[in-house]
């Protein structure tokens, strides 16, 4: 299927004008209802699964993080298209998995080469400017657009979040900090996003802001009075560094002014706001218990991660959705809640989850797909299957409750003490300690198949040339 360019996009939403293309009936019926929602997304940075008290932790106070999901939408089974920082986030601004924009991981491929039986696929660091993201078809639509925070997909002097559809853009790299004295970076990127927000009403724009925070991602960034109040504080199964809890409840309060100011400014009611993580918690700095695994892993405890959804008049309070949703969902639901065109071309790999949001329980979807051809090194990282690496290259699917891995070097050589295959039943094993593959090669083969087939569909590159490099 041919995609469409960003250049070509933007031509032809110029030359049709939004009245000149299709909505479907559902993004109609939304525009009559609700009108345009603002839309807030909130995306932390390296956030696990159980990283807020709101999804059980007993170590980190969240309580402003917890308010919202009080009165919103909690996801159980929310997922990153990834386990690390970069690929998520291109898959979440370009509503695409991986394999179509090749941006696979952070920075090389190969991090251990007399390690590696295999070469790794090579990986795009930048996301190309030439790649249509939701910011462009909703700044095309009408809406102001603001990326605030980490970006993370191109070189600061040549691809920034202007280029690809965000009208307002603070980066990262403009903030300063002072790790382990402040967390100014977090105030800083509030006043942003803030100052934004009030400029959006004042101008009666409908907006989108992608309030995109570096932290809980390291360098620690805590006050040592916030850090004293968790230094007492009782361990949480693997949960227990006051600087990282800290850090983490700074955040809550930068995430707590944000939602003030859309209460203040009398907006609750037609603004949609997104509570969300790039990817599962780090080894050494926390713990995603019950899950195995940690950021880096195609296990549950590196891509299942918070999210909650609060869009009052939609999404009842205090509600919880089961049903599995991931990265690529994002842009198809911005363009149906919104009355954005989809335009002729533009490839989407995810679904809407606005039906969800009104309260229906099922997607009419059979899988989601991960697909990882690359090393990341971390000797000893909990629940990882190496002392090597955090993974080695490995494609995944999730389909119902089943989840199957398969390991690219194994299913080249076959020669070592570990299988290629591994199954789970997540229903009965969430922690993903009981391996069914022998035990049930009838649902094994249907998982592999419907994994090998999305990848010669999607075009994904599997790693077989073998590392002259390598030394055993």
């Amino acid at each position: 299927m041919k995609l469409i360019n960003r250049r070509d996009f933007l031509k032809s939403c110029a030359a049709l004008g939004a009245g000149g293309l299709l909505l479907s009936n559902k993004a109609l019926d939304v525009r009559r209802r609700q009108g345009r929602p603002n839309i807030v997304f909130i995306f932390i940075d390296d956030m696990g699964w159980t990283g807020t008290s709101y999804m059980g932790s007993g170590y980190y106070e969240t309580k402003h993080i917890d308010k919202l999901s009080r009165e919103g939408m909690v996801f159980t089974n929310a997922y990153t298209c990834a386990p690390n920082c970069a690929p998520t986030r291109a898959t979440l601004l370009s509503g695409q998995y991986g394999p179509r924009t090749g941006v696979f991981t952070v920075g090389t491929s190969s991090r251990n080469p007399a390690k590696e039986r295999l070469i790794p696929v090579d990986n795009n660091t930048d996301l190309a400017t030439e790649v249509v993201t939701y910011a462009d078809a909703l700044q095309t639509g009408g809406y102001a657009t603001a990326c605030v925070g980490k970006w993370h997909l191109g070189k600061k002097d040549q691809f920034l979040p202007q280029s690809q559809g965000f009208g307002f853009a603070v980066a990262r790299e403009e903030i300063p900090s002072e790790p382990d004295v402040d967390p100014k970076r977090i105030e800083a990127f509030t006043d942003h996003a803030i100052d934004f927000v009030e400029t959006a009403v004042r101008d009666n724009a409908p907006f989108m802001l992608y309030m995109s925070h570096h932290t809980v991602h390291s360098p620690i960034e805590a006050t040592a009075e916030m850090t004293a109040k968790y230094e007492s504080k009782t361990p949480w199964h693997g949960q227990d560094q006051p600087k990282y809890a800290a850090m983490t409840e700074h955040t809550d309060d930068g995430v707590g002014r944000l939602l003030a100011k859309i209460d203040e400014l009398g907006i609750r009611d037609n603004t949609m706001v997104i509570f969300y993580s790039d990817n599962g918690g780090p080894h050494g700095m926390t713990s995603n218990y019950p899950l195995r695994g940690a950021k880096g892993m195609l296990y549950e405890g590196g891509i299942r991660v918070p999210m909650i959804v609060r869009w009052p008049g939609v999404t009842k309070p205090g509600s919880t959705c089961d049903e599995p949703v991931n990265s690529v969902d994002f842009f198809p639901t911005f363009l149906e809640v919104s009355g954005t065109p989809w335009p002729s071309g533009k490839v989407l790999d995810g679904l809407s989850i606005a039906g969800l949001l009104k309260g229906e329980k099922k997607l009419d979807r059979e899988a989601l797909f991960w697909h990882f051809p690359t090393y990341l090194q971390g000797s000893n990282a909990s629940g990882a299957r190496d002392t090597s690496f955090r993974t080695k290259p490995v494609g995944a699917i999730r389909k119902g409750k089943w989840k199957l891995l398969q390991y690219f070097e194994e299913l080249e050589f076959g020669d070592g003490p570990l299988p290629a295959l591994e199954l789970y039943d997540l229903e009965a094993d969430i922690a993903e300690s009981n391996n069914l593959a022998d035990s049930m090669p009838a649902k094994r083969d249907e998982l592999l198949a419907d994994m090998v087939a999305w990848r010669e569909e999607i075009g994904a590159p599997v790693p077989t040339e073998h590392n002259p490099a390598y030394q055993g």
